[in-house]
């Protein structure tokens, strides 16, 4: 496939994923733009939707702590949404510069399925021994199958430190871009 020139440089965040995926020549890096592009997009529009929700819900109140659950959503957001963008914003930075190569933009993608991947086991591992949903008490399913050792390791996370599962993740996609760059 032919270098898009400097002239069709993209705009934005926005116009990086179609540069990201005509400038590369790896399938699997093609495959994460579009699949992280929708899971950024699905993302953003559960955390404005939550957001809007959390402003309706504490309308009448007053400020302090819920300003602050506010700024905590979107802190949230912006950990979760960056490292989805990161791979595709990277493969068409260095496209752009004329740097590109296919093992570069392999590697990102690889890291970009990893840390979709790791935002489910976070889940896993953040859930809670038993909770209550609408008046019903729910225990976590118990670990087996093929994956039951996984699930069982991911159990003894404590809930406070599951999202470590998605920061090292995030550590080892930013070791691999430094490691080809």
């Amino acid at each position: 496939m032919a270098e898009p020139t400097s002239e069709d440089a993209y705009e934005g965040v926005l116009g990086a994923f179609p540069y990201a995926f005509s400038a590369t020549d790896s399938r699997l890096c093609r495959v994460y733009i579009v699949v992280g592009g929708l899971f950024a997009a699905l993302a953003t529009v559960v955390f404005v939707l939550a957001v809007i929700s959390l402003i309706g819900e504490t309308l009448g109140t007053p400020g302090g702590l819920l300003t602050s659950a506010r700024a905590f959503y979107v802190l949230i957001a912006l950990l979760i949404v960056g490292p989805l963008l990161a791979p595709t914003l990277l493969v068409a930075r260095r496209h752009r510069r004329g740097t590109g190569d296919r093992r570069y933009d392999r590697a990102l993608g690889t890291t970009g399925f990893l840390f979709l991947g790791s935002l489910y086991l976070g889940a896993v591992a953040s859930m809670p021994a038993s909770f209550v949903l609408d008046g019903e008490t729910i225990t976590r399913p118990a670990a087996d199958g093929v994956f039951g050792p996984l699930v069982e390791l991911l159990y003894a996370i404590p809930e406070p430190a599951a999202p470590v599962v998605p920061a090292l993740a995030v550590a080892i996609m930013a070791l691999v871009h430094r490691r080809y760059r």
